[in-house]
């Protein structure tokens, strides 16, 4: 007898390996995930063209739209869930999420130190007369 626990087929998450899913169900969920992210994409055109928001909100509505629409991207097409079997998909994802997020917050940081420290534009081209 092996050390392997039988594992429940009504127990994993979408998109799982192993996981018995019919051709159709697979299908289903990327249609489902499609229509999801057409949805989301004509919001955001919506968000920008209309009046429904606040014009000093507009920002933050479209990152909370872009945050749901990559959730939409990571569940239906690229299938990370919270299955057991995802710790490092899971782990992988946000591993790349700091690496990202500490290159834009390092560079915006070293720009905005630049910046401060930079001579006024009318005194550099005093300087250069």
């Amino acid at each position: 007898m092996s050390n392997e626990t039988e594992r429940n087929v009504e127990d994993v998450g979408p998109g799982v390996m192993g996981a018995a899913t019919s051709v159709r169900e697979g299908i289903l969920g990327y249609i489902i995930g499609l229509v999801l992210a057409a949805l989301l994409t004509a919001a955001s055109f919506a968000v920008i063209y209309t009046n429904l928001i606040w014009g000093p909100a507009i920002p933050a509505a479209l990152v909370a739209l872009a945050v749901a629409q990559m959730g939409v991207h990571l569940v239906f097409f690229l299938h990370l869930t919270t299955a057991p079997d995802n710790t490092n998909n899971a782990m992988a994802l946000a591993f790349g999420v700091l690496i990202v997020a500490l290159v834009i917050g390092g560079s915006l940081w070293i720009m905005d130190h630049l910046n401060q420290n930079m001579a006024p534009m009318h005194q550099v081209m005093q300087m250069q007369r």
